[in-house]
């Protein structure tokens, strides 16, 4: 590891770093994978700044520096990091020679970041990714408290050189927290892609995965947490389930995982939605999103979810909520499906959308196209807007 960046020091490095990164699969972990990847496809030197995961054995190709953590209680599979008292660390990475630092969130790893760019005088950019206050609201009980909470991590985005939201309508979540100074609209992207020349790559999906291939087959990825909305879409299922065929597939886990399942099974709803845990595997994970014949993505709580440019770059149409922050990018009809706030609403949506094939194979492939841009696209701008952030405050 040291010894790849011994050859890259008169290149500088670029330094992701945040709180959550495989074993963690949730968007914002996936989301620093992939520029990670990227940027090392385009030998440009990055490395990976985050906490330590108990008994991952680490199989990427560029460095990953990991610290001390401790279990957040309550919220599985998230790790409080302590990098301060980790002395090994700390000496290691005093010596990585840093160009510019980017941070994926503003709490341990963000605030690694911050210290590193001071001392060092070099760029800090920090991404807004999360609607922080419900995570906030959800862990201690308090309005206040998180409001407390909200003004120290803006407080965090003011000293960056410059902060960046993945998509034009989070600069509604952010000036509503109260940070006032400019944003970057930086998009996210997918690293997943049809097979131009497999016309029949969903039915080859379903086929692999067993999924009879006339039954409709549903889809949520995504912590199950209830933040995201997951019982809302069971609610909704209990008023379809006899009115036609079909298998839902829940991918992922959370602090609310048990009880969803509980919940499912109290709607009589056992014999059609099955629970697979998280998948790590992502060409597996990419036959779940080819499988399926709608992405059901009822959360209020995201702002530009990865799995909904995932689930697009495979032809399949997303559902989502009017009005979310989430579905910013969607044209009802055209390129997904947009729902009222409720199960009846939704169970409608989800009715029409299946009761009319035709229409949905086309909303999948205008999805295809209009709202899942490759990584390697994306990397490209944030290259030039690192290098331009590196020029700026070169001596």
């Amino acid at each position: 590891m040291l010894t790849n960046i011994s050859n890259s020091r008169t290149m500088g490095m670029v330094g992701l770093f945040n709180d959550s990164f495989p074993p963690i699969m949730d968007g914002v972990a996936i989301t620093v994978k992939s520029y990670a990847e990227q940027l090392y496809k385009q030998q440009i030197p990055v490395s990976v700044i985050t906490p330590k995961a108990p008994d991952y054995i680490a199989a990427e190709p560029y460095p990953v520096f990991r610290y001390s953590s401790l279990p957040l209680i309550n919220r599985k599979p998230y790790r409080i990091g302590l990098p301060d008292i980790d002395l090994a660390f700390q000496d290691v990475i005093d010596h990585v020679p840093f160009s510019l630092v980017h941070a994926h969130c503003p709490f341990s790893s963000g605030h690694l970041a911050l210290r590193i760019a001071r001392e060092r005088k070099i760029p800090l950019v920090a991404t807004f990714h999360s609607k922080y206050r419900d995570d906030f609201e959800q862990t201690v009980g308090s309005r206040k408290i998180a409001d407390l909470m909200i003004k120290e991590i803006i407080h965090f985005y003011e000293k960056a050189d410059e902060v960046w939201i993945p998509q034009a309508s989070v600069e509604d979540t952010i000036r509503e927290y109260g940070y006032k100074g400019k944003l970057i609209v930086m998009e996210n992207g997918s690293d997943l892609h049809t097979d131009a020349a497999d016309f029949n790559f969903k039915e080859n999906a379903r086929k692999k995965l067993n999924i009879k291939t006339d039954e409709n087959v549903l889809f949520f990825v995504c912590q199950h947490i209830r933040e995201k909305n997951p019982f809302l879409i069971l609610e909704a299922l209990k008023l379809i389930k006899h009115k036609l065929s079909f298998k839902m597939f829940f991918i992922g886990t959370g602090y609310a995982a048990d009880e969803l399942k509980i919940y499912a099974d109290t709607l009589g709803l056992s014999d059609k939605v099955r629970f697979e845990g998280v998948i790590y595997d992502r060409k597996l994970l990419q036959q779940y999103y080819a499988a399926a014949h709608l992405f059901v993505f009822p959360s209020v709580y995201d702002n530009a979810p990865l799995v909904v440019r995932e689930a697009a770059a495979m032809q399949t149409a997303p559902l989502l909520i009017k009005g979310a922050t989430a579905a910013e990018q969607i044209i009802d009809g055209e390129n997904g499906f947009l729902s009222e706030h409720n199960a009846q609403s939704l169970a409608d949506t989800i009715l029409n959308a299946l009761n009319n094939k035709i229409k949905l194979q086309n909303v999948g492939k205008k999805a295809a196209g209009t709202i899942s841009p490759q990584w390697q696209t994306i990397i490209s701008k944030v290259h030039k807007r690192y290098s331009y952030l590196i020029a700026s405050k070169t001596p």
